[in-house]
């Protein structure tokens, strides 16, 4: 593999420039992370310290292996709705290791309204689920949760990927023989009863944990019965009683450790093998993305300047490097593993849409993963490139990114717009892990095209209709609102709010979490495709 030859002057104006913006926007992210993992009230603090439970924090130290990598999923889930309070969407999840092995940890927050289920908790529970099954992870729930948030209730249960969709996903996990593990370490009520009861383990916490499809309110309220939760459904009745609880623990701390020893006698499995080196770092700090990456979105740059400075020893074996130069394509090792890798750098046409189709089949025969690096706004158009094609050579692209079996991973290092989100394995196309860079944008186009498209066809309408275009004030009250919606509904805040992605990364920190998520998605096997034919040349 040949060494890519930086070129980034870090002493100029335009690298100063940007790497100050772009370290703006990173501590703006440090302030937002730590908001949603500290603010919490004093009053929940003393409650949580009252009835004798650790911060959701303190059990995640205590059932991970101590000083072990942490890959946090959807930390900003929720950031700015509801009452602003409901951080993280009420929960922490992500992938550890326990007894070093990569486990998933999806943990209820019972400081963020005792735990209460918000719809977007509900997606966020879902996404983990969707990662251990695609990835074949341990799941373990730390659940301490009073319920479905009701005010909200419309929105939680009744539709197909509603509330009742995180059983059948149990259901489905049990039958592809996904280990998982409960630990109810507070309210685990009504439909949330059956997140111990479909599970394969269940440790229940003294005092604290219950259990109950109807807890004592509505048992009084049906009934007339007064009851206890304890009574109802706490650790003695259900581990000595009912039998839905398999291990009984004296407090927070005992059923973290009991987590641990059976994470420890879960059966092993060899992981998936690919190309593999000796790990070494890339000749260029990583940080030296914060110069590149322009404060604008539609001032270009080189792709390959950022690959630099993600893959090992910033080595890259590109493909048809002449051809179809609007998209770089290649293979590099990354904290070892050989990958695949597609970065955009400029517009699709019908070469470089045909150049991917080639490359992403060979790697999915091969059996080697792929990172895409997406900053697009969308595929060539015009009179001429849809004479020469463009749309059935899109199509091939599309077809391929959706077809291929092999681990894709997919950062949105700036533009995500249209068609070319699709191409370059958007949400819709099922990456194993999808994360956005704090300047990224995301919509069906951008703010400034959608409101020029909007104008022009009122324009050609009122010339219809025989009256003349626009004045000029007409067309800028039009177009403010256009392109301000389009800022705010398109900016990366937003989209991880509502769980677009799996998180807002620094762009330094990219090249570790690849390689952490690419570690995981190994856990599930790897079968080189099989077609029924051999690979085209595009």
């Amino acid at each position: 593999m040949d060494t890519i030859e930086s070129r980034i002057d870090s002493q100029s104006d335009e690298y100063k420039a940007n790497y100050e913006a772009m370290e703006k926007l990173v501590e703006q992210l440090k302030a937002e992370l730590d908001k949603a993992r500290n603010e919490r009230s004093e009053k929940a603090r003393a409650r949580n310290t009252e009835l004798g439970k650790l911060t959701v924090q303190q059990r995640l130290d205590l059932v991970l292996d101590p000083n072990t990598p942490w890959l946090e999923i959807a930390p900003l889930a929720a950031w700015g709705m509801y009452d602003k309070r409901i951080h993280s969407a009420g929960s922490r999840a992500g992938i550890g290791l326990i007894q070093g092995r990569e486990v998933l940890v999806h943990a209820n927050d019972p400081m963020i309204k005792g735990g209460t289920i918000y719809p977007l908790g509900v997606k966020k529970t879902q996404r983990c689920q969707t990662i251990a099954m695609e990835n074949r992870l341990p799941l373990v729930m730390l659940v301490d949760s009073g319920g479905a948030f009701l005010p909200l209730q419309s929105e939680i249960f009744p539709d197909a990927d509603d509330g009742g969709r995180i059983f059948y996903n149990q259901a489905w996990m049990s039958k592809m023989d996904i280990p998982q593990i409960t630990a109810v370490m507070g309210l685990c009520t009504a439909g949330a009863a059956y997140i111990p009861a479909m599970s394969d383990h269940v440790v229940h916490v003294n005092r604290t944990g219950a259990i109950f499809l109807g807890g004592p309110p509505l048992v009084k309220a049906a009934t007339g019965e007064e009851v206890t939760a304890e009574q109802l459904g706490g650790a003695m009745v259900h581990c000595q009683q009912s039998g839905v609880s398999d291990y009984f623990a004296e407090d927070d701390a005992h059923a973290c450790q009991i987590v641990r020893d059976i994470v420890a006698v879960l059966p092993r499995r060899p992981k998936a093998e690919i190309p593999m080196r000796q790990p070494e770092d890339p000749l260029y700090p990583p940080q030296e993305i914060w110069g590149i990456v322009p404060r604008k979105l539609v001032t270009p740059y080189d792709v390959r300047e950022v690959i630099a400075r993600l893959v090992d020893g910033s080595r890259f074996l590109e493909f048809k490097a002449l051809y179809g130069p609007t998209l770089v394509c290649g293979w590099a090792y990354l904290h070892g593993h050989l990958v695949g890798i597609l970065g955009n750098n400029g517009v699709l046409f019908s070469d470089s849409s045909l150049k991917a189709t080639h490359f992403i089949q060979l790697c999915d025969r091969q059996g080697i993963p792929l990172v895409f690096l997406q900053n697009i706004s969308g595929y060539i158009i015009g009179r001429e490139y849809e004479r020469a094609g463009i749309t059935k050579d899109g199509h091939k692209m599309v077809n391929a990114v959706a077809t291929a079996t092999v681990p894709k991973f997919t950062v949105i290092v700036g533009s995500s717009f249209g068609a070319g989100n699709y191409g370059m394995c958007g949400r819709a196309y099922s990456p194993r892990f999808l994360w956005m860079w704090p300047n990224a944008q995301i919509g069906v186009m951008g703010g400034e095209q959608a409101a020029e498209v909007l104008v022009s066809v009122k324009n050609e309408q009122l010339i219809r209709e025989g009256a003349g275009p626009m004045p000029p004030q007409l067309v800028e009250a039009i177009k403010k609102p256009i392109v301000e919606t389009a800022l705010k509904e398109g900016n990366a805040y937003y989209s991880t709010a509502n769980l677009w992605d799996d998180g807002i990364l620094d762009p330094a920190k990219t090249r570790d979490v690849l390689g952490l998520a690419i570690s995981a998605s190994l856990c599930a096997p790897i079968e080189p495709r099989r077609q029924g034919h051999g690979t085209f040349r595009m």
